[in-house]
């Protein structure tokens, strides 16, 4: 697996490897976010996450995969350092909104950051047409914005500070998605660097929400609340997985943005599962969003 994915890499092959893996994490990705917004406090769960995909990466970083070069331990500190600002925000804005309104202005702030990342780490330009998508994604995610901001009675006392983490949010996925589609390509083997990453990232969250957990009055019963985490750190496999091999194949800014139709599935699973009112309004500008993220992935 490990030859083939390297021989196919900048080739049409490669790009079309990278379409769909894009695609898959962007679903996957909408999935994960409703996980962690969900039944359970936000913090909590992604502490249950981490600390299960961090348990489950361990076998294979330290007795499957290559170690990793000397070079990779400081690329992995600043992941570390860069991922647990990022989960930190995004739980902390998920505590003062709701998924449908955070989660499409994180994911589609991210594109516009990691696009000027990526011209200037890796030289990446956009045509016009890929600039014009890239408009239209950013008038769904303002429009969105602006209409939450208007018309959202919910939450309406925390909805100004959730809007304005999300967007912080935003940025830092975007730099994740930068300095990562970096590490991946610096050591030879692409599934060192996801499983070792894996395993550093989830030590932090676990002793975050065990500390959270023990401060609540109530605090919820551990067997539904792990076996949540379990099944959000197998999505985190595949979602953070099919993402940054994409953004090896391929390059880092197509992959960003493609991977912002999530926030189409966000609304669908926003309003079938989390019963969240969304609204024809609101899905049209989700929708924009995607359809932006598809105009810029066609003009490339």
């Amino acid at each position: 697996m490990t030859e083939w994915l390297i021989s196919i890499e900048g080739t049409e092959t490669g790009r079309l490897v990278a379409l769909y893996l894009a695609i898959m994490a962007a679903v996957l990705h909408a999935v994960f976010g409703a996980l962690q917004k969900g039944r359970h406090d936000p913090w909590l769960t992604r502490g249950a996450i981490d600390a299960s995909y961090c348990l489950m990466a361990a076998p294979f970083a330290l007795f499957v995969v290559p170690w990793p070069e000397p070079h990779m331990w400081v690329i992995f500190a600043g992941a570390w350092f860069i991922h647990i600002i990022y989960k930190c925000l995004q739980a902390w804005a998920y505590t003062k909104g709701a998924y449908t309104v955070v989660y499409p202005v994180v994911r589609g702030t991210g594109p516009l950051f990691a696009v000027i990342g990526a011209y200037l780490i890796f030289d990446e330009t956009f045509t016009a047409v890929q600039w014009l998508g890239m408009g239209v994604l950013l008038m769904g995610i303002f429009g969105l914005a602006a209409y939450n901001m208007i018309y959202l009675q919910a939450e309406r006392d925390t909805l100004n500070a959730a809007l304005a983490l999300a967007v912080l949010t935003g940025l830092t996925v975007a730099l994740y998605t930068t300095y990562d589609a970096y590490g991946i390509r610096a050591t030879q083997n692409p599934f060192t660097f996801l499983a070792w990453f894996f395993m550093i990232d989830g030590l932090v969250m676990p002793f975050i929400a065990a500390r959270r957990w023990r401060q609540m009055e109530n605090p919820p019963d551990l067997g539904p609340l792990m076996k949540r985490g379990v099944i959000g750190g197998l999505i985190a496999f595949a979602s953070f997985g099919a993402i940054m091999l994409a953004t090896r194949l391929d390059k880092v800014g197509e992959a960003a943005v493609l991977r912002e139709t999530s926030t189409v599935f966000a609304a669908i699973i926003g309003w079938v599962f989390l019963k969240e009112t969304v609204g024809p309004r609101r899905v049209a500008l989700m929708a924009l969003i995607a359809l932006g993220a598809v105009i810029v992935e066609m003009g490339g």
